[in-house]
């Protein structure tokens, strides 16, 4: 068992039942070392990390991915539980969801495909390239050390296209499938608290609105709409006597692109609250209809046009499914949706997202989720380790950080663990001062690495 602190040690028994002790021995090594680790997040990378470099039994830790049984939505359960632990009683749970690319080559890895890249595209330039695609769901969680909540991921799962699907005889399941999944076991496992999901213009699906409001405790869906989207006034009512098909949806009314452009539309105001806990003012024009698409019935939505009076950010169409729902709340509920950008992000440059090699089916689907899912965990704890503490923020003289980083959350959860593993005490004593060679050649290899 490796030394850990105990808020750390805490966080890390909640895992415990997934796995048998060997493997949940093995689990915490890759756990600790993917922490301490820098550059790729390799298995190998990870035992050095930890000092365990000479291990000759490195396979036993290759398993833990590639051969150990453990269900990863159990994990996903644990960690939510977690994250569900930091909110205050009865707070809705507000879930992002979005896609990410991640880039992989390989003969071995059979479910690639080709995608778009979000990161490398732009409006006028759409790239597409080879890799494995990831549709997370995350968890808008208030942090100490910001002053906008954090998305954290606790369900990461493969989409493949349909193009692999049918090349691998498997049956294909679209995002928006997963996506019902994901939004199934969260409703299994809360059943009582509120549901808010947001997410970009990919989620605004009629199938998606459908399963949300068909959930014993229905959940909220808020995301960006169509321009050009067909919408009805509800249906008049049935003439008694009337023989053949009820009408399901009533007259036509202009789409949102030419009420847009129509100079009698009345814009309204409203303050809202803003991506970075700031309150701003905007414009906007809202109402319900009911949203049109050939060969699915209709399906009743609010929707919003926001506008920026100061001009800075384009006019954006967002849809609920809230009836009830005030344009504020709507648009306070899309809002955070952004956060999720700042985790991928993270991800990639902190957490060595796109590095990892492994081969085996079964390894490739669970270590990017796992990856994922470090950094919740790491976050969590640093929210155990600083209880009422202010996070140390690294400063220098050219640059003035006004709040603390995610570099700086896993400085400090580093900093911890090896405070942990080696004991410096004797430092307050000079005369006393003694180390070991193991430990001297151990920092100095961490040193380098990080130089």
């Amino acid at each position: 068992m490796l030394p850990l602190p105990a808020p750390i040690q805490e966080i890390m028994a909640a895992f415990a039942p997934l796995f048998t002790n060997p493997v949940f021995h093995h689990a915490q090594v890759l756990i600790v070392g993917a922490i301490l680790a820098r550059g790729k997040r390799t298995v190998t990378s990870a035992l050095r990390a930890v000092g365990l470099s000479r291990e000759r039994h490195f396979t036993n830790y290759h398993r833990v991915l590639n051969r150990a049984v453990w269900n990863a939505c159990f994990a996903a359960k644990v960690l939510l539980g977690l994250m569900v632990s930091l909110l205050p009683p009865g707070v809705p749970l507000q879930i992002l969801v979005d896609e990410t690319m991640e880039r992989r080559k390989g003969e071995k890895i059979k479910t690639k495909g080709v995608f778009r890249d979000a990161v490398r595209s732009s409006r006028k330039k759409v790239v597409h390239c080879y890799g494995l695609r990831w549709v997370a769901m995350m968890l808008l969680v208030p942090v100490p050390w910001s002053s906008r909540p954090w998305a954290l991921p606790f369900f990461t799962v493969q989409a493949p296209s349909e193009k692999t699907c049918r090349k691998l005889g498997m049956p294909h399941k679209s995002v928006i499938d997963r996506v019902c999944l994901g939004l199934q076991l969260v409703r299994r496992w809360f059943p009582k608290r509120a549901l808010i999901l947001a997410g970009d213009g990919a989620y605004a699906a009629i199938d998606l609105i459908r399963f949300c409001r068909c959930l014993a405790n229905p959940a909220v869906l808020v995301a960006r709409f169509r321009w050009n989207a067909a919408l009805y006034d509800s249906p008049p009512a049935p003439t008694p006597g009337k023989r053949g098909r009820k009408p399901t949806k009533g007259k036509r009314r202009p789409s949102l692109k030419q009420r847009l452009a129509d100079p009698s539309t009345i814009w309204l105001s409203c303050q809202v609250k803003w991506y970075t806990a700031t309150i701003r003012e905007v414009l906007f024009f809202s109402g319900v209809s009911l949203w049109y698409t050939p060969g699915k019935p209709p399906v009743p939505i609010r929707w919003v046009v926001v506008r920026d009076p100061m001009g800075e950010l384009e006019d954006t169409p967002l849809l609920c499914t809230d009836l009830t729902a005030t344009a504020a709340q709507i648009i306070e509920w899309f809002v955070p949706r952004w956060n999720i950008e700042v985790t991928f992000q993270e991800l990639r440059a902190h957490l060595g997202v796109e590095t990892q090699r492994q081969w085996s089916d079964r390894a490739i689907g669970r270590t990017t989720p796992c990856l994922f899912g470090l950094f919740s965990l790491v976050t969590i704890m640093a929210i155990r380790l600083i209880g009422h503490n202010p996070l140390p923020v690294a400063q220098t003289a050219w640059y003035h950080k006004q709040q603390a980083t995610f570099s700086d959350v896993m400085a400090f959860v580093r900093r911890n663990l090896w405070a942990a593993r080696y004991s410096f005490d004797s430092l307050a004593q000079p005369q006393s001062t003694e180390f070991n060679l193991d430990q001297i050649g151990y920092l100095l290899d961490c040193l380098s690495e990080a130089a």
